[in-house]
């Protein structure tokens, strides 16, 4: 399908624990940010939240035991055990690291030149940062476009043209012997006698990727005065200012203007003068405020003695973070972590919430920032379970779920968020010692059991309710959640199917490498994500259906795939179509296409079994060409098997005269949209698809422009066909402002997790997101654009990695098409970081069957032997201009981009496993 550049806004996902409690912000919930200044001329951040701070929790690290300081409550001192132990069960740190706004200055200042014939324009910044002035300038006689480069002598070295319009330079650090503050600054020679009319710019932080504005506009600076009506500059036409509003009314702007009248000829055309007024200007300086967000460190820490006298775990918490903190908490008795409230005696100023957790309020440090906490808890209970609140109203969890502290029954203890078990993801059993500096191994967690949760909740609504009627089939999910999530988890779990053999393989290599596989819960496959290992290889481009043989062709390449570790194939679309590719399908069931006929099909999806590679059929849901017109000329009655008529064509595609329901999503206009809604319409194209599953033996799907209709629709066709595996084509346009791609895309992959979250997991989704912010990274040198703000991939395999499909080109990108080309000889570092880094990557068949073959295959192997699945860990070592580095389970170490990196040392040693342009691979010994 050829790529659509609209650009949607859906509203954001979010999510809560699974305890009922108020509605609270998800940490994806973050939109594109602007910089713009306010009419109090203070730069501040907007943003769609009601908070401006968001949290993440870093990889915990141990550390040092000490012994806590327990104080006894004033207030109550009945309510607690007494919390004196000799012995430190737990004691851990975890880093949080935590945005603020700071304030600091943005100045103008107008000097004389080294040449005092000549002035001095200096723009600066004095906050940390990497900071560029984005710049151009406006003549006197400009008349449309306000930006223009200046003259050449006018340009700061190192300065870098952006096209046609504007210039920018880095802004230089320097010390103010007045402000004693590391200042950036850049400084521009203006001339006399010239017929620039203003300055022009916007400042950008390099670091964060924003852009600081005025009120929404640029800064504009005027040089002149000038008499022209209809002249370009916005603001007072007589002295020098800041233009506009209060910045034009500061009072240490000091002007003297004498006006003198030069007259501008345009040579022989004839054509009117120019009176330009030159302003005979004397220094000024001007300050205006801004603020900017950055990161602070700051942690909690959760301690753990046993009380000899009565046998409770008691428990101490502390966080340097300021302010009042409320402690949203509870406990559990088993692994299925429900939330129930202790018997009391609780902390002071404790309150029940929904009789299902408690809050209490942290007490201030007497002697220090931040603030502490004290809990005694019985031994029946096997887990503590808190998240934070701010006095902003801010909520910090463990990136998306419930701070989960196993309590100690024996010397192991279990720390961190609950594993998604469920569907064979591996955990890591470790034991806490008091020796001061060991290495614990984390254990290899998932960002996204509440999303689980959804898709569960969802399949047990559609198993009760099989006679809803369709409008409350389109109730909100959120809403269903909030409900179900309990019972759906509690149901799930009791449901677990049974030992197979293939888990006891796994098993079996788990223990080899010291983690330990619960036998209770084998991997159970997912239409979202296979068993988590899948590699799959998309099998056509562009122009394969020319061969007319095409099927054939791939049948001779089965063996070889499966040598290279594809699991599955993506095939082309089957069926008849009005265009050659496949993406305009007309009688579904007619499945002799360019590609090849039914038989062939049939052969060449048997021969990919034979060699154990799973066969995924392109289906194109959205959309169908009619057979025959209407009475009025339009093409919009369907002949063969479904022989649908203008019903089943959506009322608001403006050009095939539909009778449906307007559409549940965006339209494609090059063929009619089909009206999802219709219960006609759901029935035919399920048994289509089972059709498609009986006959030819199709594992999955990969489906089409899954844009132009609602996600639970596709969640209703998946649950009826059952595949092994199904991935969305989602797209949309990424972010950018002035031309640029922002480093912030999480607005783009937002609309993707939206749509996943609407097939209630069921589909994973190709990854965008992260192919676009590959292509800026490797264009342009700035590799720290694979780190968003919180340290993970940028992504939506850092958000929901196990329905992430990365990859770096298709047939509509790459091929013959070339929409979106991957950067030309930067194909490997692409497949360097998808081949060793969690999600289900994707690989372009022309790139394996290339001169790329041997480097493919050798990640591929890498991929393989280590076990990389969808859900690996990846903890980035580095990301800065030149050089991109992560390692990933502690097992493969990688680098992309020109700079230097080497795998940090220690108990493990690092071997060289591949290396090529630019990219170097290594495997833990």
């Amino acid at each position: 399908m050829s790529i659509s550049t609209t650009l949607s806004f859906d509203p954001l996902f979010s999510f809560n624990h699974c305890v009922n409690r108020e509605r609270e912000p998800s940490i994806h919930s973050s939109k594109p940010k602007l910089f713009s200044l306010t009419s109090s001329s203070t730069l501040t951040l907007f943003n769609s939240s009601n908070n401006n701070c968001s949290y993440n929790f870093a990889s915990w690290k141990p550390h040092k035991f000490h012994t806590p300081k327990f104080e006894a409550f004033a207030t109550n001192t009945d309510t607690l055990e007494s919390l004196q132990s000799s012995d430190v069960l737990f004691d851990q740190t975890f880093p949080i690291n935590r945005t603020e706004l700071v304030e600091g200055k943005i100045f103008v200042r107008l000097d004389h030149g080294k040449d005092l014939g000549n002035w001095e324009l200096t723009v600066g910044c004095n906050l940390t940062g990497k900071w560029i002035l984005h710049w151009g300038v406006s003549r006197v006689d400009d008349v449309g476009s306000e930006w223009d480069q200046p003259p050449r002598d006018m340009i700061p070295p190192g300065s870098v043209p952006i096209k046609d319009y504007a210039i920018e330079t880095p802004m230089l650090k320097s010390l103010s012997s007045a402000e004693g503050d590391a200042l950036h600054e850049v400084k521009i020679d203006l001339k006399p006698n010239n017929d620039i009319s203003a300055i022009n710019f916007v400042l950008k932080d390099e670091e964060t990727g924003a852009w600081y504005q005025h009120k929404g506009r640029d800064f504009k600076v005027p040089l002149v005065n000038y008499l022209k009506e209809d002249a370009n500059i916005i603001g007072p036409k007589k002295g020098f200012s800041l233009w506009p509003g209060a910045l034009g009314q500061i009072s240490n702007i000091l002007l003297k203007s004498d006006a003198t009248h030069d007259k501008v000829q345009d040579g022989d055309t004839g054509s009117r003068n120019t009176q330009v007024e030159n302003s005979q200007l004397e220094g000024f300086y001007v300050e205006l405020p801004i603020t900017k967000e950055i990161i602070v460190d700051n942690s909690i820490t959760v301690s753990i003695t046993k009380c000899s006298e009565t046998a409770k775990n008691n428990l101490y918490l502390e966080t340097d973070i300021p302010g009042d903190i409320l402690l949203h908490w509870g406990v559990c008795r088993d692994d299925l972590r429900w939330w129930e409230i202790p018997p009391a005696p609780h902390p002071p100023e404790t309150i029940a919430f929904k009789d299902r957790a408690l809050r209490t309020k942290l007490q201030s440090i007497d002697n220090g920032v931040g603030s502490s906490l004290q809990l005694s808890l019985g031994e029946e209970f096997s887990g503590f379970l808190f998240v934070l609140k701010l006095n902003d109203g801010t909520w910090i969890n463990d990136m998306g779920d419930d701070f989960y502290i196993s309590l100690p029954r024996s010397s192991s203890l279990i720390i961190g968020k609950k594993d998604d078990q469920f569907e064979g993801v591996q955990r890591e059993v470790t034991e806490v010692t008091e020796e001061a500096g060991q290495e614990e191994s984390a254990s290899t967690f998932t960002d996204e059991i509440i999303n689980e949760i959804r898709h569960l909740v969802t399949d047990i609504s559609s198993e009760k309710n099989r006679k809803t009627k369709s409008k409350e089939a389109q109730e909100s999910i959120l809403q269903e959640i909030e409900k179900l999530a309990a019972e759906a988890y509690s149901i799930f779990r009791s449901s677990v199917p049974t030992f197979s053999e293939e888990t006891i393989v796994e098993s079996e290599a788990a223990v080899e490498s010291k983690t330990v596989i619960f036998p209770e819960l084998p991997p159970q496959i997912s239409s979202g994500t296979g068993t988590g290992y899948e590699i799959l290889c998309q099998g056509f481009n562009w122009e394969s259906h020319k061969s007319g043989r095409w099927y054939m062709e791939l049948k001779e390449k089965a063996a070889e795939l499966a040598s290279f570790g594809i699991t599955v194939i993506w095939l082309p679309p089957p069926t008849e179509s009005v265009s050659p590719e496949g993406y305009m399908p007309k009688d579904l069931y007619n499945l002799n296409s360019r590609y090849g006929t039914i038989d062939q099909l049939k052969d060449v999806v048997k021969s990919f079994h034979e060699v154990g590679i799973k066969v995924l059929g392109d289906v194109v849901l959205n959309h169908r060409c009619a057979h025959y017109k209407n009475p009025n000329g339009i093409w919009n009655l369907f002949g063969g098997r479904l022989n649908w008529d203008e019903r089943a064509i959506v009322a608001d595609d403006p050009h095939f005269q539909g009778r449906g329901n307007k559409s549940s999503g965006d339209n494609f206009h090059a063929a009619p949209n089909i009206d999802h809604s219709q219960e006609f319409v759901r029935k035919d194209l399920k048994e289509w698809l089972l059709w498609l599953r009986r006959e030819i033996g199709y594992d999955g799907w990969r489906l089409d422009f899954v844009r132009g209709f609602w996600g639970g629709y596709v969640k209703d066709y998946l649950e009826a066909s059952e595949p092994y595996f199904a991935v969305g084509e989602y797209w949309d346009s990424l972010s950018y402002t002035y031309g640029e791609m922002d480093h912030n895309q999480d607005a783009h992959r937002q609309r993707i997790v939206d749509w996943i979250n609407a097939t209630g997991g069921t589909a994973g989704a190709f990854d965008v997101t992260t192919k676009g912010i590959l292509h800026s990274a490797l264009e342009r040198c700035e590799y720290w654009r694979l780190s968003d703000q919180k340290g993970k991939p940028p992504g939506v395999l850092g958000w929901w990695p196990s329905r992430a499909v990365t990859f770096i080109e298709n047939h509509d990108t790459g091929s013959t098409q070339g929409h979106w080309r991957f950067p030309s000889g930067k194909e490997m570092q692409g497949y360097a970081y998808t081949l060793t880094h969690p999600g289900t990557p994707s690989v372009f068949y022309d790139h394996l069957f290339s001169h790329y073959k041997t480097e493919v295959s050798t990640l591929l192997s890498i991929r393989k032997r280590n076990k990389i699945h969808c859900r690996s860990t990846v903890k980035i070592c580095k990301a800065e201009r030149d050089v991109y580095a992560a390692l990933i389970d502690e097992k493969v170490a990688m680098k992309i981009g020109p700079g230097q990196f080497e795998p940090p040392s220690g108990s493990q040693n690092w071997s060289s496993a591949l290396e090529g342009r630019d990219y170097k691979i290594w495997e833990a010994s």
